[in-house]
Formats: C-alpha cells, structure tokens, sequence
C-alpha cells in the first residue's frame, strides 16, 4: 500500500502540561492541547500525541511555546463517550516556538464517502468529505475536511475513490448537539482546506 502524504507544521502555545495518554509497543505517550490563534483573533485549541522519550529530551510546559512537526492522526473513540472520531497531530519534532503561530497542513488520500456540499443561510458554499490517508504499515486515517467556495464546489464534483491531494490548516469547531432532550457543547475537529488538487503533486 502507497504511503500518502501527510504533513502538519503547527506552532502555537501548550494549553495545560501533558498528560499520559497509552502505552502501546511498551511506548509510552502523552497528550497535550497546543492552543493556536487564528488571524481573527480565534484560537484552534489542537490535541498533540508525543512519545515520552520525546517529551523528555523536548520538555513541555503549560504555557510554553513551541512548534511540532508530525502527522495528522484519526482514532475511534469506544468509550461512547464524546466524539466517535478522535483527531489528534502525532508529534515527531518538537521545538521552540517564539515566531508567529502556524497552523499548516498538507495532505494526499482516497475520497472514501461521496462528498457533502450544502450553502450557508447567506449563501456560502461549503462541502463536507471524508479524506483516508494512508499509513506506512497498512492502516489508514479517516480525516474530515471542509471546503468553501470555488473549493467547495471542485470536491463536490468529485466521486469516491478519487485521489485529492489538499492543503489547509486543522481548525476546532464547536458545536450544541441534542443528547436525551438536553443540549451539549462538543468541539469537531476537520482540515479546513484552502487548497484542492485531483490526484498527487
């Protein structure tokens, strides 16, 4: 199976210390969220994973600013608890982050589910698909991405099975959903993309 590209550059400040997350492989790894301001003042509250033998050699604080080089990386959530869909930016590098935040992500996949497109009540275009990126041992992540505009109406023509290759950054968006007659504050995480190319550059 191809290795798909999956590249994301994130800079920002730590929101809370890590904290351990899961032992797999005898690897240990800790979460943290990277809090990362948008040009409107808005910040992406960001969920990194990183290994212990990394946090130990880059440390993180809260409040800290750094940078992280990694890949965008999808779980299932079991624990019905919270969304089914658990995105989270796998670090492979950490380092100090004092320049301006960044939020970068660049990715190549299948469309595996017919895509979404809808308006806005002004009328704004947008399209909802579902990007599965490959691994480099047989497994692949199911990302969600958003559209908009002439962006938005390129994916919508798009089938399943078509290789799209996307740039844009990882944005949190919340949102009120209705569970047993009460309304609860839950937060989706999606690429929002900026840039759509069929096929691989």
């Amino acid at each position: 199976m191809q290795n798909s590209l999956n590249q994301v550059y994130l800079r920002g400040r730590v929101a809370g210390n890590p904290a351990f997350s899961h032992e797999s492989h005898g690897i240990e790894t800790y979460s943290f969220f990277l809090a990362i301001k948008r040009l409107s003042g808005a910040e992406d509250m960001i969920r990194v994973l990183a290994s212990g033998a990394l946090l130990e050699a880059k440390p993180c604080r809260d409040g800290q600013p750094i940078e992280v080089e990694g890949s965008l990386r999808s779980f299932n959530n079991k624990s019905n608890v919270g969304s089914r869909l658990i995105i989270t930016v796998l670090a492979r590098e950490i380092g100090e982050g004092d320049e301006p935040d960044e939020n970068q992500v660049s990715l190549s996949g299948t469309l595996c589910k017919p895509p979404i497109y809808r308006k806005t009540p002004l009328g704004r275009e947008i399209c909802d698909l579902i990007l599965a990126v490959n691994r480099s041992y047989g497994r692949a992540d199911y990302l969600p991405c958003i559209a908009w505009g002439a962006g938005a109406r390129r994916c919508a023509a798009c089938n399943v099975g078509d290789l799209l290759t996307l740039e844009g950054r990882i944005q949190s968006r919340e949102y009120i959903k209705l569970v047993d007659n009460a309304q609860v504050r839950k937060t989706a995480f999606e690429v929002s993309v900026s840039q759509v190319v069929m096929g691989e550059v």
